[in-house]
């Protein structure tokens, strides 16, 4: 499992959370495996105590589902959690992006271009780790010019839900959103076209709904 390692001793529940949660969405860990606080403690160097806190979050994420005094599990794929995530997230998408597109500048357009540059290198040699983080790069841009910080929470908390499931199926060779779909985002940040951006960006997502089906 290579993203459970041990973690400097700084910020220990994010930091146990993060590495809980990639090796989740990474597939390392299987849809229906119990988790136990003592062997990831172990695993990652920590106490007890921020694994804890890990699963309680995670839990509250929808990633792991919990028993009192019985089990801590990795929730299984399903299609409709998948379903209502992608449009939350992408309802936040949408947000950001029709605030942040009349803000943009040049330096963050060619930030767009780039990452959508490597997106397409990443899903032509098949590496999807490189693809979901020029993915995230690229829509990142139209998050941080937004500056809306609750939108950004809401995302980053149903991102991974969509996550597990788009890292399967491009393991299977579907898949991994569209690069042209990217490049009409681009054209249309770059004439700030808000509508278009829009638009745009909600066929993104309806992408993602989609692919749980």
């Amino acid at each position: 499992m290579e993203a459970i390692r041990p973690v400097p001793r700084t910020l220990l529940r994010d930091r146990a959370y993060a590495a809980i949660r990639d090796a989740i969405v990474a597939g390392e860990i299987e849809p229906g495996a119990v988790v136990r606080d003592a062997e990831f403690a172990e695993r990652l160097g920590l106490s007890r105590a921020p694994v804890r806190d890990a699963f309680s979050r995670l839990v509250d994420e929808g990633l792991l589902e919990s028993k009192p005094q019985s089990y801590t599990r990795v929730t299984p794929l399903v299609a409709s959690d998948v379903r209502d995530a992608a449009a939350v997230v992408g309802a936040m998408h949408e947000l950001v992006t029709r605030v942040a597109v009349p803000r943009l500048k040049a330096a963050d357009i060619e930030e767009m271009r780039a990452a959508n540059e490597r997106f397409a290198a990443a899903v032509g040699s098949g590496d999807v780790d490189a693809a979901l983080r020029a993915d995230d790069a690229l829509h990142e841009v139209l998050v941080r010019v937004s500056g809306n910080r609750a939108a950004a929470a809401t995302a980053a908390r149903y991102t991974p839900l969509i996550r597990r499931l788009e890292r399967r199926r491009f393991g299977q060779g579907g898949s991994c959103r569209s690069t042209g779909l990217h490049e009409r985002l681009i054209e249309a940040c770059a004439a700030g076209d808000v509508a278009e951006a829009v638009r745009v960006t909600a066929e993104i997502w309806r992408g993602l709904e989609a692919l749980a089906d």
